[in-house]
């Protein structure tokens, strides 16, 4: 197997440059009727963000913040695949995946991550920490080349089995993840169980049918309803990132404004921010991880995913179940929040199901602590 190789992230002062020039140039379109967002992106909003993008924002501190954690990269897959990979410190640190989603990247757990490695410097047991292994998804920001093959969300999770296991030594480990993150981990609970002590997901990958259940209970009423609008209003994203992802990537690769617009309404619209971004996710944050994508030039296969999904089998099958330990988080923006009636068909084994107070989809940013709790409160007696 190859041997992991140490890894620092360095953009070069003439892509700075160059990102700052076009922001510079950017062409605004003019603001469509009505209240502000309610045809995506807010043009006033836009214009300060770019504004400050270009003249405020510190991409250097950003890349040292990640450069503050250990990080690798492998070739496997015939990818380079880049990790985080950042030991714990404790009496005997538990291996756990984190698997982010889109339009998210690695910079979505800096948080979280030390409140896993080293749960005694936020005041928890060192007896619950974990040693994290959070790869940046194939095709997503540094696990990007151009040219590079694409991944469904079934080829991430075995090149995840592989990592963790052939790669890293961990013979069994715990997986968690949100977004595609949650399909990555949830494929790899139905695909390798003898490899997982659990998985813990804060985003439910079930079949999305409005006609699921024929006499639904109040709860399922509720979710069929929340999927029906979901459907109606939200998807169009993913309609196109799924059908003509190449198309979508040359106005993303070509345009940081155009990106940045892309990304931010999803940051808006499915955090708990009642409207205000930057009232659970701070102008730095998001931008560090818009930055990202810029960087690399990954948006483009970030897209696949969804084509994939449009044009394959759902990544479990049906009738398939998933019958390892499974914990659950429901945050109350989360974009879909299924009932545990539904979950339970497919996640055989459920051993937490919990509902949290505030949150949303990006919950290793907007909630660290809860979060965080809560993974160590499921895996505490998983831990072989």
């Amino acid at each position: 197997m190859p041997n992991p190789m140490p890894f620092t992230l360095e953009i070069g002062e003439a892509a700075l440059a160059d990102l700052r020039e076009r922001l510079g140039r950017t062409r605004f379109p003019d603001q469509a009727p009505g209240e502000p967002w309610a045809y995506g992106t807010d043009v006033a909003y836009m214009r300060d963000l770019v504004r400050y993008w270009r003249e405020e924002f510190d991409w250097r501190a950003a890349e040292a913040r990640l450069n503050s954690f250990p990080q690798i990269t492998v070739p496997l897959g015939g990818i380079e695949l880049h990790a985080l990979h950042v030991p714990g410190k404790g009496p005997d640190p538990c291996p756990l995946l984190l698997s982010h989603g889109w339009p998210g990247s690695v910079f979505e757990f800096l948080e979280i991550i030390p409140r896993l490695t080293d749960p005694a410097r936020f005041g928890g047991d060192p007896a619950d920490s974990f040693t994290v292994v959070a790869p940046s998804l194939p095709g997503f920001g540094l696990s990007f080349r151009p040219g590079q093959a694409r991944f469904s969300a079934e080829q991430m999770a075995d090149l995840f089995a592989e990592l963790m296991t052939d790669v890293l030594g961990y013979r069994r480990f715990g997986a968690q993840g949100g977004d595609w993150g949650s399909f990555v981990t949830s494929r790899l609970g139905y695909s390798y169980p003898e490899r997982l002590l659990g998985i813990h997901l804060n985003l439910l990958p079930l079949q999305r049918d409005p006609k699921a259940v024929a006499n639904p209970t109040p709860d399922e009423a509720r979710y069929l309803g929340e999927l029906a609008t979901f459907l109606k209003e939200e998807t169009g994203y993913q309609w196109i990132q799924g059908t003509r992802p190449q198309t979508l990537s040359f106005a993303m690769t070509d345009s940081p404004a155009g990106l940045a617009a892309w990304i931010v309404e999803k940051f808006r619209a499915w955090s708990d921010c009642g409207g205000d971004i930057e009232s659970v996710l701070s102008r730095d944050a998001v931008l560090a991880n818009i930055s990202l994508y810029w960087f690399t030039g990954a948006i483009g296969s970030s897209f696949w995913p969804y084509y994939a999904r449009m044009h394959g089998p759902w990544p479990i099958p049906d009738g398939g179940t998933v019958d390892v330990p499974t914990g659950y988080c429901q945050f109350p923006t989360e974009i879909l929040r299924p009932p545990q009636s539904l979950a339970a068909r497919v996640y055989t084994d459920i051993r937490r199901w919990s509902v949290m107070e505030k949150g949303g989809h990006f919950a290793a940013m907007e909630q660290p602590d809860r979060l965080a709790e809560e993974i160590r409160t499921f895996f505490r007696p998983l831990r072989r």
